[in-house]
């Protein structure tokens, strides 16, 4: 991959602490498709974990952000020709005589911790939309499910048995739908029917 700038360890830097590629207002000019940086690598090891990348940020006072921020952005052109875009791709896939008896994902998101009450709004995932005034993308959701490949998959989620609480509420009578939230498939708009009575 070609590129305008020189990459290599600041004489500043000699134990390599910090790296950084470009700045925001200098980046690093890519003009052919390729790879930035990249990492690949095979494990044989027959226990434990292996990860290719490994990052842990620990808030000490009152500041905010994050372990990893990723942005995709397309500015003044036409994007993806064909192709597609994406902020994150993430893939975890199983192939010819493997086999998984634990539990394998794609995408794991974890909410916990030994705080007994930690306050503010804490979600496992949280799906944002930040679209400017005026702006009407009607063939965008909050989710989109696909089957992308030739086998499909059958089910939309797995959920813990039911019962009175938890996050699948066994109903306690025959509640009537006052709320429903609309998906579309196919281009056509359905209704998932929702209640405020349990």
């Amino acid at each position: 991959m070609a590129n305008n700038k020189p990459i290599g360890v600041a004489y500043a830097d000699p134990l390599l602490d910090s790296v950084q590629v470009g700045t925001s207002n200098a980046p690093i000019e890519i003009n052919t498709s390729g790879v930035l940086n990249g990492a690949y690598a095979t494990t044989s090891a027959a226990s434990g974990d292996t990860r290719l990348n490994f990052s842990r940020l620990t808030f000490t006072s009152t500041g905010s952000g994050e372990t990893a921020r990723f942005l995709t952005r397309v500015n003044g052109a036409n994007g993806a020709t064909a192709g597609t875009i994406n902020g994150a791709h993430i893939s975890c896939a199983v192939n010819t005589g493997g086999t998984i008896s634990g539990a394998a994902n794609a995408l794991r998101a974890t909410i916990g911790g030994s705080s007994t009450n930690p306050g503010g709004t804490l979600a496992a995932l949280q799906l944002d939309s930040d679209i400017a005034s005026g702006g009407t993308w009607s063939n965008a959701s909050f989710l989109r499910v696909t089957n992308s490949g030739t086998g499909t998959l059958g089910n939309f989620a797995a959920f813990p048995a039911a019962a009175t609480t938890g996050v699948f509420r066994a109903a306690v009578g025959i509640p009537a739908a006052t709320h429903t939230i609309p998906v579309t498939s196919g281009g056509v708009t359905y209704y998932i029917m929702v209640s405020t009575i349990a």
